[in-house]
């Protein structure tokens, strides 16, 4: 966290969260006491009107995901179109995105790159998903479920051939991991894992094939 974020939060209004539980866990340890509500990817829509109108009379509102950058992969894309579209001033504070963490601890060419976000959760969609990052020829970026990261680095490996794979579990967090080979090779490393745990991050090179 950063001065600035810290002030921010301690000047807001109100503080959308995706989980207050969370959230609460934050402002407590920087001692900001200010009002919460929920704001997530079930209930923004119906929020986002009524949260705009709450600007316009005046008030700050800030926006916080749970981990990770509002917006990218998160909730908040729906409030800041309204606020845009109002001519409300919207003011992006840098924070943790693990896609851009992941690529630059990764030792792969950086550029160009494309961030894609989740890899759909059914095999045929994910074939799709990869079969579209190959023809793109970039550095892909890609978060995956610890649950399926096996099975979706297997769909890659079939698809993109066996380039260079970073995975990267817990950007910025205590049990941070970046795991770097071919694919082959780090899914040889994961099989042997009981259990694999985390926000993960994959940084794949340009496709072999």
């Amino acid at each position: 966290m950063s001065p600035r974020a810290v002030a921010a939060l301690q000047s807001a209004d109100l503080i959308l969260c995706e989980d207050t539980r969370h959230t609460r866990k934050l402002l407590t340890h920087f001692g900001i006491d200010r009002p919460t509500d929920s704001y997530h990817e079930h209930n923004e829509d119906a929020k986002a009107e009524a949260l705009i109108e709450r600007i316009e009379q005046g008030q700050t509102l800030a926006l916080v995901s749970d981990a990770g950058m509002p917006v990218i992969s998160d909730p908040g894309y729906r409030i800041v179109r309204l606020a845009r579209e109002r001519g409300i001033t919207v003011v992006p504070i840098p924070g943790p995105f693990a896609a851009v963490l992941a690529l630059a601890a990764s030792g792969i060419a950086p550029l160009p790159f494309t961030f894609l976000g989740f890899a759909p959760h059914r095999q045929g969609e994910r074939l799709d998903f990869y079969r579209r990052a190959a023809e793109l020829g970039h550095t892909t970026v890609v978060y995956e479920s610890p649950e399926r990261v096996i099975a979706s680095l297997e769909d890659a490996l079939q698809v993109l051939g066996d380039t260079e794979v970073t995975v990267a579990r817990e950007m910025t967090k205590m049990h941070e991991e970046l795991l770097s080979g071919t694919i082959g090779e780090v899914l040889e490393r994961l099989q042997q894992r009981e259990r694999i745990y985390g926000e993960i991050t994959l940084v794949f090179a340009a496709a072999a094939r």
